[in-house]
């Protein structure tokens, strides 16, 4: 019996050691220096990917965008124009349409251009009509309007240039007129003032027109009398609109009669006149 004690101080020894050794082995991956620091260094790396991202997306801020405007239809064909925006200023002004065929072809050849670089150096849609361009020259306005909508530009070009701050409050208005949009519309709306030209008479007939003016610009033009009785009717009902839109799109009453109602067109730019005179225009 005492012999076999040191036997089983043995078998016990033996197996404290497996033991002990089975114990570190499952315990030296937990504590490997070199695995947690890789670990650690994954974490700090995993942040990175969004920063990257951020600076991505801050720099297309900065891209230059191409956006066209709405087709405008006017007497004489449709007009639209495309610009591309960057950095808040319009860079480029092109007229994707303009109105062509007979006498509109030379119109447009000599009006676009001019219309193009009004756009560049403004960097607004409030631009002058190119003279005996005035159908072109206010379609062009409306489009490019619609296309500084969309770009969401017409609030950021409005400080592109001196020019542009110092008739800031025009461009609204001329924004609310052209698009129903802006913030300048709703100041404009509400330093609107109506007010009707003299009556003038005529070999056909007396003409007085009324205009609403805001922000320094006509919003609306009506004839409240025209030449009335017989063929009169007639060159009316086709002349006082087109003088109405070109009012609007000029701003002042240097506007082209309109072909076959020169007495009709005369009488309704004096009356035009006489009520801009009246509201300071």
């Amino acid at each position: 019996m005492k012999k076999s004690h040191p036997l089983r101080r043995i078998v016990l020894a033996g197996a404290a050691t497996v033991s002990g050794i089975v114990l570190l082995l499952s315990l030296k991956p937990a504590s490997d220096p070199a695995a947690a620091s890789a670990d650690g260094a994954a974490q700090q790396q995993q942040p990175a990917a969004p920063q990257g991202s951020g600076g991505v997306q801050a720099a297309g801020g900065t891209e230059a965008q191409t956006l066209t405007g709405d087709v405008v239809k006017t007497d004489y064909g449709n007009v639209q124009v495309r610009i591309t925006v960057a950095g808040g200023k319009i860079t480029s002004a092109a007229a994707l349409q303009s109105p062509t065929g007979g006498r509109s072809t030379q119109v447009s050849t000599d009006a676009v251009p001019k219309l193009n670089r009004a756009a560049v150096t403004a960097g607004t849609a409030d631009i002058d009509a190119v003279s005996g361009a005035t159908y072109t020259s206010g379609g062009y306005k409306k489009s490019l309007q619609s296309a500084l909508d969309k770009a969401g530009a017409a609030g950021a070009t409005g400080g592109g240039s001196a020019e542009a701050s110092g008739t800031g409050g025009g461009t609204g208005g001329t924004g609310g007129d052209a698009s129903g949009s802006g913030a300048g519309a709703g100041a404009g709306a509400a330093q609107a003032k109506t007010v009707t030209g003299k009556a003038v008479t005529t070999d056909y007939g007396p003409v007085q027109v009324r205009v609403t003016v805001a922000g320094g610009k006509i919003t609306k033009a009506e004839a409240v009398q025209q030449p009335k009785g017989g063929r009169s009717d007639q060159i009316s009902a086709d002349a006082v609109p087109k003088l109405n839109a070109a009012a609007v799109a000029a701003g002042n009453a240097d506007i082209d009669a309109v072909s076959g109602a020169t007495y009709t067109s005369g009488g309704y730019k004096e009356s035009l006149q006489s009520a801009l005179d009246q509201a300071g225009g």
